[in-house]
């Protein structure tokens, strides 16, 4: 037995035997269980409210309901505000992860990952952290804002009510730093990086790390591919 709380998890993926090989390595975990799965999106989100799930290992492609409008119905449920979301996408260049981010993945992976990577995946996802690849998160964004069916990004007037070091300490968290690295970047304590960042999510409305991401780089805060 262990002392380990389990993280529960939902899987939702329109392929049974990908299904049936996630259960089977998130079983073989210690720290998390399945406590569901689902087929569809719409499946996604009922089973998700009837578990309470921590997580949802969501695919974006899904009939029914899709997986972003599944992930778009977790993140506003208010029921679910600890459930956080880690999408599935068959190629690491699938702009339609912008859109889940949007609306309110916590992060994303490509299917082929490794099993290892899956399950740690899930442990940083369950534990409120962002998993988010610099590099690729950056070059899926420039190519969607690039794009000519992109929308005008808004002038976001909450970003004006952001101090300069909150807005250094956002810029620092699109770059993919934690706390620890903002904190030493800054000549901060991690404590006081960690205020800054949970002020920065309370004033741009942010659920988690993800949203900031996209706030940074929509508003231009952040260029895309600058380092």
């Amino acid at each position: 037995m262990t002392d380990t709380p389990s993280i529960r998890v939902v899987l939702a993926d329109d392929q049974t035997l990908v299904r049936s090989a996630f259960a089977m390595l998130v079983e073989s975990a210690p720290d998390m269980s399945v406590v569901g799965e689902a087929g569809t999106g719409r499946e996604a989100v009922a089973l998700t409210r009837e578990s309470r799930a921590d997580l949802v290992v969501m695919d974006i492609r899904m009939p029914d309901l899709d997986g972003i409008e599944a992930t778009r119905r977790i993140a506003a449920d208010a029921a679910l505000g600890g459930t956080r979301v880690l999408v599935l996408t068959t190629y690491d260049t699938d702009e339609h992860v912008v859109e889940a981010l949007r609306a309110g993945a916590s992060g994303f992976l490509v299917k082929d990952t490794k099993p290892a990577e899956l399950l740690e995946a899930i442990r940083t996802v369950s534990a409120g952290e962002a998993l988010l690849s610099p590099g690729p998160t950056s070059r899926l964004i420039a190519r969607v804002l690039r794009s000519p069916d992109a929308p005008t990004p808004p002038g976001d007037a909450r970003l004006q009510t952001l101090s300069d070091r909150e807005r250094q300490v956002l810029a620092l968290v699109a770059r993919g730093l934690n706390n620890a690295e903002i904190a030493e970047s800054l000549a901060l304590s991690p404590l006081t990086a960690k205020t800054h960042v949970s002020r920065v999510m309370g004033k741009l409305a942010a659920r988690d790390r993800a949203q900031l991401v996209i706030s940074a780089y929509e508003s231009g805060l952040v260029t895309p591919g600058a380092q």
